[in-house]
C-alpha cells in the first residue's frame, strides 16, 4: 500500500455520556475523521468506552437483581456491548459525513478481543472504578464474590477492576484485511474485550484495558505511520496549572521519557498516552505520535499544532 495508515484514538469527550449526547458527539468526531481521509490516509479508529461500559454494567446487574431468572453480565460481555453500540453510532455518523462530502468509502466495526496476561500485576492493584455506588452490605457481598471495592470520600463504595496491559489483538488480521480493502475500520473499542487464553479457548476477564495502550498496540501491529490520540487539550502541558506552565510542541522520545520520569503526566490520564506513543515509535521506523484535540486533528496531522513525539 502506498497510502499511509493513521490509528486514531478517540477519548471519552468525543463520545459524550448519554445516548443523545453520543449521537451529537459522534457527528463531530466524524467530521475530524473525514478531514483526515481527505488528506489521503487510511484510517483505523479506536475509542473510549468509559461512561458507556459503566452504564451497561449497572443496568445489566440491576436487571439481574430484579429478575433472579437472569444471570448477571460479566465485564467482558459489557465491554462487547459497548463496542457494538458505540460502533453503531460512530460508523453511521462517519458514513453520513462521507456521503455529504462525496467520499465513497465503506466503514465497518470489528468486535475486537485483546489478550491479557492472567498474571499481570494489575490484578493485585485494581484501579478502574466501575458501576453504581454501593452500600456497605453490597460492598461486602462483592468482596465475598472475590471482587474489589473502594470506599468513596463522600460515602458509599464502588467496585474497582484491574487495568492489565494489552498483549495481543486477536482480530488484527481481520482489521488489516479491511484496511487493505480501503475501508475505514473501528476496532479495539474501550481497549478491546479483555480475554485470557486457555488452550484454544478465549475466556473473558473482569478487567478494563487502557484504551490508549491498546490503540498503540494496534498501531504497532498494523505497522501504521501515525498514532493520533485525540483528547481534551490542543497541546500537552508541563507543570499543568502552575505559573510556569509550558506547552509542548515537537519533542523527541528522549524528551518524553524525561518528562515521564519527572512525573509530569497523571496516571490513568496523560501518562498512558505517552507510554503508548513511545512504545509505538520505538518499535518501527519513521513513526510519530500526535496528541491534540478533535478540533485540531487535521492541523495536528499536518504538524501545525498539537504535541508531536518523533
Amino acid at each position: 500500500m502506498s497510502e499511509k495508515i493513521v490509528v486514531i484514538a478517540l477519548g471519552h469527550r468525543a463520545l459524550g455520556t448519554t445516548l443523545p449526547e453520543q449521537k451529537v458527539a459522534t457527528r463531530q468526531a466524524a467530521k475530524a475523521i473525514a478531514d483526515l481521509v481527505e488528506e489521503g490516509v487510511r484510517v483505523v479508529i479506536s475509542h473510549s468506552n468509559g461512561p458507556q461500559i459503566g452504564m451497561i454494567h449497572t443496568a445489566m446487574n440491576e436487571f439481574g437483581k430484579a429478575h433472579p431468572d437472569y444471570t448477571f453480565a460479566p465485564m467482558s460481555v459489557c465491554s462487547a456491548m459497548s463496542q457494538g453500540y458505540i460502533g453503531y453510532d460512530l460508523q453511521n455518523a462517519i458514513r453520513a459525513e462521507f456521503l455529504n462530502r462525496g467520499i465513497y468509502k465503506p466503514v465497518s466495526t470489528v468486535l475486537t478481543q485483546t489478550v491479557i496476561d492472567p498474571y499481570d500485576d494489575a490484578f493485585a492493584e485494581p484501579e478502574k472504578i466501575i458501576g453504581r455506588v454501593l452500600t456497605a452490605e453490597e460492598a461486602e457481598a462483592e468482596e465475598e464474590k472475590g471482587n474489589f471495592v473502594t470506599e468513596l470520600p463522600e460515602g458509599g463504595f464502588r467496585r474497582i477492576v484491574a487495568a492489565p496491559a494489552p498483549q495481543r489483538i486477536v482480530e488484527i488480521e481481520t482489521i488489516r484485511t479491511l484496511v487493505n480493502a480501503d475501508q475505514v475500520v473501528i476496532a479495539a473499542g474501550g481497549g478491546g474485550i479483555p480475554v485470557m487464553e486457555q488452550g484454544i479457548d478465549l475466556h473473558g476477564a473482569s478487567a478494563i484495558i487502557e484504551k490508549d495502550l491498546a490503540s498503540g498496540l494496534m498501531a504497532e501491529e498494523l505497522n501504521a505511520d501515525t498514532l493520533m490520540i485525540l483528547t481534551s487539550v490542543e497541546k500537552v502541558s508541563l507543570n499543568l496549572g502552575q505559573d510556569n506552565e509550558k506547552y509542548l510542541d515537537t519533542i523527541t522520545v528522549e524528551d518524553a521519557r524525561k518528562y515521564m520520569d519527572d512525573n509530569q503526566f497523571a496516571p490513568g490520564s496523560m501518562l498512558p498516552k505517552f507510554e503508548a506513543g513511545i512504545s509505538f515509535i520505538t518499535k518501527g521506523e519513521g513513526r510519530r505520535t500526535i496528541i491534540t484535540d478533535m478540533a485540531h486533528a487535521k492541523d495536528g496531522y499536518r504538524e501545525k499544532t498539537g504535541t508531536i513525539i518523533k
